[in-house]
């Protein structure tokens, strides 16, 4: 992944660190997971075109009886079409990551997984069933 210009707008309140968020248009906790997050965000947005207004960022989801939270999920034509797991840099993307992804498959049906811990970004492409390095480009036509 190539780095964003990480012009990333951090404040201090009560001893704490927060980054905003411009998808859920507010200051969030900094945490190294945040951190990547971010940097995601502003690279799909920056640099590839992804329409704000077609992200969603830290929703629940159900999985039977657990509530889980995605990390980042992009819409077109209104239907799931990227989900991303953010780990912090230090994480590996191991076995176990790539359940966790694929856990969310059964709720929110997409054409791409994707995951990253900041230098790493492999995406899945589920249709052709192969990976790739990076993000997938934003179009407004269904594949």
């Amino acid at each position: 992944m190539n780095k964003p210009s990480l012009f990333l707008q951090t404040s201090q309140r009560n001893n704490q660190t927060y980054i905003f968020d411009p998808i859920r248009k507010k200051a969030v906790i900094l945490t190294p997971e945040e951190w990547i997050r971010q940097q995601i965000l502003q690279y799909m947005t920056e640099q590839l075109g992804y329409p704000l207004s077609l992200i969603s960022v830290e929703k629940q989801i159900r999985l039977g009886s657990l509530k889980k939270r995605y990390d980042i999920v992009v819409y077109q034509n209104a239907q799931p079409w990227l989900i991303i797991e953010c780990k912090n840099e230090t994480e590996k993307l191991s076995p176990y990551v790539l359940s966790q992804l694929l856990s969310y498959v059964s709720v929110l049906p997409v054409h791409y997984l994707a995951l990253s811990n900041g230098p790493e970004m492999f995406t899945y492409h589920v249709a052709s069933k192969k990976w790739q390095e990076g993000l997938p480009a934003y179009s407004t036509h269904s594949e």
